[in-house]
């Protein structure tokens, strides 16, 4: 079992800037590719980016703006988010699965409880 703790959340204004963690435990968080996603209310849960130790890939409406990091050494991955838009508003989540990087949220097996990120002027 793996457990996820996001953290970082809040309200900001537009062109703001946020950074969230999720604190991992339980297994060796190496061995695991790391995802942020996100749900707005009334819509299904949107791909953000997702790293491995070989790389990132990112949401088109991401790129330029969002950057996925991890520290294996802390078990934590961070969402650095800058120049936020009233539609990144939504509750982030991060998810981990064994194996590549994935961009559905199906192929995820861990999730963490979410952090809501509210983006306003």
């Amino acid at each position: 079992q793996v457990q996820l703790v996001e953290s970082g959340g809040g309200l900001v204004q537009i062109g703001g800037s946020l950074r969230l963690s999720c604190a991992a435990s339980g297994r060796t968080f190496s061995n695991y590719a790391m995802a942020w996603f996100r749900q707005a209310p009334g819509k299904e849960r949107a791909f953000v980016g997702a790293i491995t130790g070989n790389g990132v890939t990112y949401a088109d409406s991401v790129k330029g703006r969002f950057t996925i990091s991890r520290d294996n050494a802390n078990d934590t991955m961070y969402l650095q988010m800058n120049n936020l838009k009233p539609e990144d508003t939504a509750i982030y989540l991060c998810a981990a699965r064994l194996g590549g990087r994935s961009t559905s949220y199906s192929f995820y097996g861990y999730w963490g409880q979410g952090t809501q990120v509210t983006v306003s002027s």
